[in-house]
């Protein structure tokens, strides 16, 4: 019985090192900027379906802005 307890602790100690070695490397990441940081996670994290549908739901309900040359802003124009 002692025997099967040692094994058993020892394939933990395995598993729980081999988890530990894949998060260290999921965790070595430098960003240069606060935007790039965003950026990467808003890629790696999936939007739940429902808070996409309440978003588009929202998003669909705002009237789309004119559009305005980039010319007339820079001069100041109004159309």
């Amino acid at each position: 019985m002692k025997r099967q307890t040692r094994i058993e602790s020892q394939h933990k100690e395995e598993h729980h090192a081999a988890a530990h070695e894949e998060l260290s490397k999921e965790a070595v990441r430098d960003f240069a900027t606060p935007e790039e940081m965003l950026r990467h996670d808003a890629l790696h994290t999936p939007v739940p379906p429902k808070l996409a549908e309440r978003l588009r739901d929202s998003i669909g309900s705002v009237p789309a802005a004119p559009r305005q040359s980039w010319w007339r802003k820079l001069l100041g124009l109004d159309p």
